[in-house]
């Protein structure tokens, strides 16, 4: 599924090519990758915004919010391409489409974002969140660190992929409980948590089977990844083998010895 890094490759590719553009017709060729009625000719893109692995469109009146769930892929085409659930018609002539493979991605026609993400926990990225809140955060839960770290209502933007890598990073188990980590501990896993997402968004995000980018470009994120699907091979760091486990029906890669239970 695209995380934080993936959809933030999505939000800055399409920027310039979306930003102030008319949308004149939608059409949900999936009826069910509409998730409420699309209304939107005649409103204007104002802005792109991303809220955890949510891409937010700011229109001149509401908001149009896309969640690629699994397979999907945003792209700004002459025609809709092969397997286009969602179709937006641009003043440009060209097309703001949703492609989904497995047909999981969702588009929403909103008044306020918060319709949709007013669930969502703190962005991993801002200015806000410091270790501090990050600490506090963690304090009063008893949660094992790997399933908590995936829920969205906890911290927005992390999925399978970037909680396995921070994890390791930070030289935490994925078993541990929240409330068992010292200052020191939250501090690291804070930085690790924050540098590897920068540095997944350098690289365009990670491709393991289908992701791609706006232009058809793939990930450049998984050359760097050190433990998430890498069962069975030796540490980068140590030697010692990756182990692979199901944690919250999750597979959960990391190295028993750098990070001891």
């Amino acid at each position: 599924m695209p995380e934080l890094p993936e959809v933030e490759t999505c939000r800055r590719a399409l920027a310039p090519l979306l930003v102030g553009r008319t949308l004149t017709a939608a059409e949900a060729i999936w009826p069910r990758a509409a998730a409420t009625p699309l209304e939107v000719a005649g409103r204007r893109i104002v802005r792109l915004d991303r809220r955890g692995k949510f891409l937010l469109l700011r229109l001149d009146r509401g908001w149009l919010v896309v969640h690629l769930r699994m397979t999907g892929r945003l792209v700004v085409a002459r025609e809709p391409p092969a397997r286009t659930t969602a179709a937006f018609r641009l003043d440009s002539g060209d097309w703001f489409c949703l492609v989904d493979m497995r047909k999981f991605g969702r588009a929403w026609q909103v008044a306020r974002a918060s319709e949709v993400v007013g669930h969502l926990g703190p962005e991993p990225l801002s200015r806000t969140f410091t270790a501090a809140r990050f600490e506090a955060m963690l304090a009063p839960r008893r949660a094992r660190l790997k399933p908590l770290l995936l829920n969205q209502r906890f911290l927005a933007g992390l999925g399978n992929i970037y909680v396995d890598e921070s994890l390791h990073a930070a030289r935490i188990h994925p078993l541990r409980t929240a409330d068992s980590l010292s200052a020191g501990e939250v501090r690291r896993l804070h930085r690790r948590v924050r540098t590897i997402l920068r540095a997944a968004i350098t690289a365009g995000g990670t491709t393991i089977q289908n992701f791609a980018g706006p232009d058809g470009t793939p990930g450049r994120f998984r050359s760097q990844l050190r433990v998430f699907r890498r069962g069975g091979e030796p540490c980068y760091h140590c030697g010692t083998t990756i182990e692979r486990s199901v944690v919250a029906q999750r597979g959960t890669h990391f190295c028993p010895r750098c990070q001891p239970l």
